[in-house]
């Protein structure tokens, strides 16, 4: 097997790691008096960490040098999404059991729920152009427009997550200290080509 190929069978296999240590805590007994809350926020937190991680890909490129790094950016974008639409899916399943007038109602009355659809409503077609035959199709420039829209949803969910926690915010609010620095180094630097994002 080619480097190349091991080197992403082994960030596919870190990215999984989350979701199998929440399958054992669950088998285990091990996510408390709330298991619930437990699972959604775990994804929920795991969304977010994918979107950092996503966003550093190219500030790190470019210190480190390292040019192969852009080729695993649209890898931990998608399990990113891919954690996001997990938070969603136990929040609707678990928490809501398919009740949409009450999901509705929740979207509507609290903010900090608000703020976290718009930005996986933003992620949603994001996702599904991921990939090189989409790229292909929308043509560089098109496809490159559309994904600014992550420079949106990062901070919608940086403060879905600010939101939400009603006591100690000190860990939302280091996620988005490192997304605002991320994105403004982002932005201080133009794009060459959507082959290095």
């Amino acid at each position: 097997m080619r480097r190349s190929s091991l080197l992403r069978l082994a960030v596919h296999a870190l990215c999984a790691l989350p979701l199998l240590w929440l399958g054992w805590a669950a088998f285990d007994g091990r996510l408390g008096a709330n298991p619930i809350e437990a699972v959604v926020r775990f994804l929920g937190d795991w969304a977010l960490r994918g979107l950092v991680l996503a966003l550093a890909v190219t500030p790190l490129r470019r210190l480190t040098g390292w040019g192969r790094l852009a080729s695993y950016r649209r890898m931990v974008g998608l399990w990113a999404f891919a954690y996001a639409a997990l938070h969603l899916t136990a929040y609707v399943v678990l928490d809501q059991f398919f009740d949409w007038p009450a999901i509705g109602g929740e979207i509507v009355k609290h903010k900090f729920i608000t703020a976290g659809m718009a930005a996986f409503l933003l992620l949603l077609p994001l996702a599904a152009t991921s990939t090189s035959a989409m790229i292909r199709r929308l043509g560089a420039a098109r496809w490159r427009r559309l994904h600014r829209a992550v420079y949106l949803a990062a901070p919608l969910a940086a403060l879905h997550y600010v939101w939400m926690v009603k006591a100690d915010i000190r860990q939302p609010l280091v996620y988005a200290a490192f997304l605002g620095v991320l994105l403004a180094v982002r932005m201080r630097f133009p794009r060459r080509s959507y082959a290095e994002e």
